[in-house]
C-alpha cells in the first residue's frame, strides 16, 4: 500500500527561555487560537467598512456594531473560546467516557495543558458571549451573531491544521494515494515496538478545507453577493447548517472513531453533537425568513 509519511513537526513552534525556570513552549495550537480570532477580526471590520452591505433597511447605511465594539467584542469571545471549549470537553467527552478522572482530581476540569477542547463546547461559549455583550451595549445579539458565524470558518481552519501538525483525530484507514501514516495511531507492543500503522485518511485536513475554505466562501458568496446579512439570523443558519453537514459527513466516511463514541462505536459523539446544529439552524431560518419583528437597533 503506498502512503504519504505523515510530516511530524514539534508540537511547539518555538520556545522561550524563562529564567530559573526553563523553556516555555509555544504550541502551534496556541497560535491557531490567536491566528483564527485575528483574522476573524480582521474580516468583520472589512465587513463593517463595506458600505453596501449596510445600504437600505434595515440598517439604513449604519453597521449593527462599530470598530471598538467588534474589539471589545473579541475579548469576550477569546474567554468564551477558551473557557466554553474546555469545560464542554469535560462535559461531553470527559465524564461520559472516563469520569472516575474528574471525580477523583477534580482541579482536572481546568487542566486544558492536557489537552482537550471541544468545538462545541467553545461555540457554546461564543453565543453565551455574544448574548451578554449585545444585552450590554443595547445592540441586536442575532445581526451581531451574524458577523461573528460570518467569520467563525477562518479559525475553523486554523484550528483544523493545528490537529493535523499535532497528529491527532486522524481518518479511517484508507488505500488513496495520500494516505499517511499517523505516529500516534499506530498499535504498539508493550516494549513501544510498532505491530501495526496502516495508512489512513488526513482528515484533519478534509475538515479544515470544508468546514474552513468551503464554508468559508459560501457565506462570503451569500453575504457579498446576495446581501444576507439584511436578514438577521440568516448567516447564523447557514454556519449551523453548513458547519454540521460537513462535521457529520466527514466523521461518517472519513474520521476515525475513537472511545469518544456512542452506540457501541457506532456513532461519533462529535457527529450527534452535530445533529442538534441543524435544529438550531432550522430555527434560524425560520428567524431569518418568517419572523416579523421590530426594527433592529443601530449605532
Amino acid at each position: 500500500m503506498i502512503s504519504i509519511a505523515f510530516p511530524e513537526i514539534d508540537p511547539a513552534a518555538f520556545y522561550i527561555p524563562i529564567p530559573f525556570v526553563g523553556w516555555l513552549p509555544i504550541r502551534w495550537y496556541a497560535l491557531a487560537y490567536i491566528a483564527g480570532l485575528l483574522g476573524a477580526w480582521s474580516f468583520i471590520l472589512r465587513m463593517l467598512k463595506t458600505d453596501r452591505l449596510w445600504a437600505g433597511l434595515p440598517f439604513n447605511g449604519k453597521p449593527q456594531a462599530t470598530r471598538d465594539h467588534i474589539g471589545d467584542l473579541f475579548v469576550w469571545a477569546a474567554l468564551g473560546v477558551i473557557l466554553g471549549g474546555r469545560l464542554g470537553y469535560v462535559l461531553f467527552y470527559g465524564f461520559v467516557y472516563q469520569p472516575e478522572i474528574y471525580l477523583e482530581s477534580p482541579w482536572r476540569v481546568f487542566a486544558a495543558w492536557e489537552g482537550g477542547m471541544s468545538f462545541h463546547g467553545g461555540a457554546i461559549g461564543v453565543v453565551l458571549a455574544i448574548i451578554i455583550f449585545a444585552r450590554v451595549n443595547k445592540l441586536d445579539m442575532v445581526a451581531l451573531g451574524d458577523l461573528v458565524a460570518a467569520a467563525t470558518p477562518i479559525g475553523l481552519f486554523f484550528g483544523r491544521m493545528a490537529n493535523f501538525v499535532n497528529g491527532e483525530l486522524w481518518g479511517k484507514v484508507s488505500d488513496v494515494p495520500w494516505a499517511m501514516q499517523f505516529p500516534a495511531a499506530a498499535i504498539r507492543a508493550p516494549d513501544g515496538t510498532v505491530l501495526s500503522n496502516p495508512a489512513r485518511h488526513p482528515s484533519q485536513l478534509y475538515e479544515a478545507a470544508l468546514e474552513g475554505v468551503v464554508l468559508f466562501a459560501i457565506l462570503y458568496v451569500l453575504i457579498h453577493r446576495f446581501g444576507i446579512l439584511k436578514r438577521p439570523g440568516l448567516a447564523i443558519a447557514v454556519f449551523w447548517a453548513g458547519y454540521g453537514t460537513f462535521r457529520i459527513f466527514v466523521e461518517l466516511f472519513f474520521r476515525e472513531n475513537t472511545h469518544q463514541s456512542l452506540f457501541g462505536g457506532a456513532v461519533a459523539m462529535g457527529t450527534v453533537l452535530s445533529l442538534a446544529m441543524w435544529a438550531f439552524a432550522g430555527f434560524f431560518f425560520w428567524y431569518a425568513l418568517y419572523r416579523k419583528g421590530p426594527a433592529l437597533q443601530t449605532q
